[in-house]
């Protein structure tokens, strides 16, 4: 099992550890209800360093990009970045993933993909194939360490130790410059949680001066380090996808409501042919979110059901939601049941517990 430049920051802390993606991963630190919160209203921080990073530059690096990827990356400016997913040629996902525009290079365009922990190995490989010529690729994902400052007080906090103005930098934007006397610090308005923020890429040898630096700084807005048990119920009030759960080898982006990062009108690339198809003849299912009065929590796999009892789809994500108090999830449904405030019923150990259909997010920040 892998470990983070942090891991030994993490276990001191008194964190519960797991195994998540090959890595020794911390799960929650305190309480999942109380980081959950923390980056609700105030702020907290992340390790997320087993996350992947690639390097793609050369003279074919847009048109390798424009081919395997979903978004249109000629519309990306330097200091810009895209939400994106690598298509496989059936119409499924091998991976979502960010791609950072970064200066081009003696005029060469130069990008930094950044991918699931889990799919790394898999995507490295998955890009190596469609690699042409004139493309250089480097893997530089254990070399790069990730923290994810996130939560309303994420910039008065990363503001203490910068000089970069936090706030010219839109939501989708990065600069590189100096944190906490750590030069070529990538700073990037990007996040996991919905509730603003930072991701900040650095060298391993930087990021335990980074962590200490940024939770003592932090500590006036009560700052807490954050866990991936938090780093979940965030994403699901959000109803943002998680690779192996929500979306896979199987789910199409324009299933799993990510027809904004499919864009058919760019030219061909990886399944497009299917992608234009799907929307001329309409989908089967889609991806929707549901909330729960009950107590039970649903599961991945979990049947959903019709008053009927007519089976029209299945859980991908479930959680107690810490701002709500009440179970909430994301599930793919037969499209002619997604309107919300459908009522349908989940399947929890052979019972039936009534749910109703909500607009995603599921919450309104």
């Amino acid at each position: 099992m892998k470990e983070t430049p942090l891991t030994s920051k993490h276990i001191g802390l008194g964190a519960k550890m797991a195994e998540f993606a090959g890595y020794n991963m911390p799960i929650s630190y305190k309480s999942i209800i109380d980081e959950h919160l923390a980056v609700r209203q105030g702020v907290g921080l992340f390790d997320v360093s087993h996350m992947g990073e690639f390097w793609v530059s050369g003279k074919d690096a847009e048109a390798l990009l424009q081919k395997i990827t979903s978004n249109d990356v000629s519309a990306l400016q330097s200091g810009s970045i895209q939400y994106s997913c690598f298509p496989n040629t059936n119409g499924g996902i091998v991976d979502d993933l960010l791609v950072y525009r970064m200066e081009d290079k003696d005029g060469v365009k130069n990008y930094l993909l950044v991918v699931n922990a889990g799919n790394m190995a898999k995507d490295w490989e998955w890009i190596q194939s469609f690699k042409n010529v004139d493309v250089y690729i480097e893997n530089q994902s254990d070399a790069t360490a990730l923290l994810a400052l996130q939560g309303p007080k994420a910039i008065d906090t990363l503001q203490k130790l910068t000089n970069i103005n936090l706030s010219e930098i839109p939501y989708y934007h990065f600069k590189i410059g100096t944190v906490a006397g750590i030069n070529e610090v990538i700073v990037s308005a990007t996040g996991y949680t919905g509730s603003g923020g930072f991701e900040l890429y650095c060298k391993n040898e930087d990021v335990e001066l980074l962590w200490d630096k940024l939770m003592e700084e932090g500590k006036e807005y009560g700052i807490m380090p954050a866990g991936l048990g938090a780093r979940d119920t965030l994403r699901m009030e959000m109803g943002f996808c998680l690779y192996g759960n929500d979306i896979d080898e199987t789910t199409s982006p324009l299933e799993a409501g990510l027809g904004w990062i499919t864009k058919l009108k760019k030219g061909k690339f990886n399944s497009s042919e299917i992608f234009e198809a799907q929307k001329a003849e309409g989908l089967s299912r889609k991806l929707i979110g549901y909330e729960l009065k009950d107590r039970r929590v649903p599961r991945h796999g979990y049947r959903i059901l019709t008053a009927d009892g007519e089976e029209i789809g299945v859980v991908t994500s479930g959680t107690m939601s810490p701002s709500l108090g009440y179970p909430i999830g994301l599930g793919y449904v037969k499209t002619t049941h997604t309107k919300p405030g459908s009522q349908i019923n989940i399947e929890i150990n052979n019972k039936l517990f009534e749910a109703t259909i909500v607009k995603l997010p599921i919450i309104q920040l």
